[in-house]
């Protein structure tokens, strides 16, 4: 005979009105933070000559341009192995080879057409067809996303702490709070470190969800990789601005831009990045050439690789139909 334990109304009240008002909240901090991005754009389109951008473009410095190619290119390297954190966490067998050409495809597409459509739904589309669980998948694309955001975490900590900027006098928040938003962001990441290394508790189930701490050294090569990745990407921008502004600068800003982007759910979130340098840079460069290096960068970092991505994501889809084909028509498969 098993005691049943019943839950009393008012925790069970209390949790469904928490339930309620969260997605609410959420919903009312994103709209606000998009007006507040969509005001900037316009503000700053509206007083743009986009004839000079062009000419400023057409200037970039072939040397410059090449650089930002390599760096591209590293970057895109570098996070295509942060599925391999996934498949030594999941314990599946698919090929190196494999499990990077997926990554590389997903964070191409996600670049230009957002997390859910690029990076969530290409990692399940293209896992899935190679025979692993949904249950494995979501943990590949937890682990990569969490790899991705630790470094974030750590970099945003360090960069606002160190390099604060100044903001302007429309944004609602100040230099101090900035500092804090660094605090709390690097207290994340050291929380996460400590808990891999210190943690004697390392396995929890959520639901039907096992979740599993992973060990130090994975957790220290997850935060050295995603941080050596963002620091890529601002590189990219540094180089391509002729390192007019000193780099910390460009890296906080680019932090910046990248969470208004993940905020406001623009895919490759277009105009956000231009309205944040554009915001957070007056004076540091003539705006026609702040908006042609961050077209050149979109160029290197956005559309080559999804030209790429895109090619790559066509010939092995074609490849994968007709290995199917030549194992179902062996004797002894199942016809129809």
């Amino acid at each position: 005979m098993s005691a049943t334990h019943a839950v009393p109304a008012p925790a069970v009240k209390k949790g469904l009105t928490a339930r309620r008002w969260w997605p609410t909240a959420r919903r009312a901090l994103s709209t606000a933070f998009l007006l507040l991005v969509a005001t900037l754009i316009f503000n700053q389109a509206r007083r743009i000559e986009w004839p000079l951008v062009g000419a400023a473009l057409a200037e970039q410095p072939v040397g410059g341009l090449l650089l930002a190619l390599a760096l591209a290119a590293a970057s895109h390297a570098l996070y295509s192995t942060f599925d391999l954190f996934g498949r030594r966490y999941t314990h599946h067998k698919l090929p190196t080879r494999t499990v990077m050409g997926i990554t590389f495809i997903s964070y191409a597409f996600n670049l230009s057409l957002g997390s859910l459509i690029g990076g969530i739904a290409f990692r399940y589309r293209l896992y899935a067809k190679r025979g692993l669980s949904t249950g494995t998948i979501t943990r590949i694309v937890s682990m990569s996303m969490l790899t991705n955001w630790l470094g974030y975490f750590f970099l945003g900590g360090l960069a606002f702490m160190l390099f604060p900027l100044a903001l302007p006098d429309e944004w609602p928040i100040g230099e101090a709070t900035l500092r804090s938003i660094g605090a709390a962001l690097l207290a994340v990441a050291l929380a996460y470190l400590c808990a891999c290394v210190f943690a004697r508790q390392r396995h929890w189930h959520v639901r039907k969800l096992r979740l599993t701490l992973p060990s130090a050294r994975m957790a220290g090569l997850q935060l050295a990789l995603s941080s050596v990745n963002w620091m890529l990407i601002a590189a990219i921008v540094y180089v391509l601005l002729e390192q007019r502004v000193a780099y910390p600068t460009v890296l906080a800003v680019l932090l910046i831009a990248a969470v208004a982007g993940v905020i406001t759910h623009v895919p490759g979130g277009l105009g956000v990045l231009e309205a944040v340098f554009i915001a957070l840079l007056p004076g540091n460069v003539p705006e026609t050439e702040l908006l042609a290096a961050l077209l050149a960068y979109r160029a290197v970092y956005y559309l080559l690789p999804l030209a790429l991505a895109t090619t790559l994501h066509l010939v092995t889809a074609a490849r994968f139909r007709a290995r199917t084909n030549r194992t179902s028509a062996l004797p002894g498969s199942a016809s129809s």
